[in-house]
């Protein structure tokens, strides 16, 4: 299966297959409990995957967290989530939806034609699709490729004077193995896909002393040192040892144009 990242947009093609993750419709409603308010983008996440589709796509895969609330549900998700769907369903042939860790009773929400996955993933060819909250099945993990969400990926900037940035980002890298005490068969490679919702912003994955999210990619299965860092326009910034910040200072790297996978 041939995998590119849409550019600009935190989509991954997949063969005939456009792959999202982290919608957290709802997430409006939480920000305007604690003050903030701001109008429902869930149309405008509709927008950008229709974007990112183009007219040949003709499956979506949403790799968990279609919901924001967890536990229980707001109004906005129980108004906005099966309309949203219904929509999409008029633009895809099929769409898939692999249980994250915010999609309790999200079967609710769903119409019927969505097929639904368990948190242990989906596997189609040589690709496993995964939240990244808990362990995928055997069969997810004997993939060549192993595609996640869940983390939020981005990368932090700090400048000379202590300004923070932080820009969504890919993460593409290897595992250390090809087995392990869990596992008889690994993938050989891991990517792990930025929030759709770019309201989530992002958690960086180049500070120093602070690990990834999950039980894949908190634990040591994974090369994340030499994992790359890519942003959602094409800019390849390095390995994530190389770009390691701490409370004063960036390491420099030279910035490249880049296609990968």
């Amino acid at each position: 299966m041939d995998l590119q990242p849409v550019h600009g947009i935190p989509a991954l093609r997949a063969d005939d297959a456009l792959v999202i993750g982290d919608l957290h419709i709802g997430l409006e409603s939480h920000m305007r409990s604690k003050g903030f308010h701001i109008v429902s983008r869930t149309d405008d996440m509709f927008d950008r995957i229709t974007e990112a589709a183009g007219t040949e796509t003709k499956r979506l895969i949403v790799i968990g967290d279609v919901k924001d609330s967890v536990p229980g549900s707001t109004k906005q998700e129980y108004r906005e989530i099966p309309n949203f769907f219904e929509r999409l369903l008029d633009r895809f042939d099929a769409v898939d939806v692999v249980r994250g860790n915010h999609d309790t009773s999200i079967e609710e929400f769903l119409p019927g034609h969505v097929n639904l996955h368990p948190a242990s993933g989906l596997r189609i060819g040589d690709v496993g699709f995964v939240h990244g909250h808990t362990w995928p099945s055997a069969k997810v993990m004997s993939s060549k490729v192993l595609v996640m969400g869940h983390d939020h990926p981005a990368v932090m900037f700090r400048d000379g004077v202590g300004k923070q940035t932080t820009e969504p980002c890919w993460v593409r890298g290897r595992f250390r193995d090809s087995k392990s005490d869990k596992y008889e068969i690994l993938p050989e490679e891991f990517v792990i896909v930025p929030a759709f919702n770019r309201m989530l912003g992002g958690s960086p994955v180049n500070i120093r002393g602070e690990g990834l999210l999950g039980p894949i990619m908190g634990g040591d299965l994974l090369d994340v040192d030499n994992a790359s860092v890519h942003l959602l326009d094409g800019i390849v910034l390095g390995k994530i040892e190389d770009l390691r910040i701490d409370g004063r200072t960036r390491q420099k790297k030279k910035y490249t144009e880049d296609v990968w996978l």
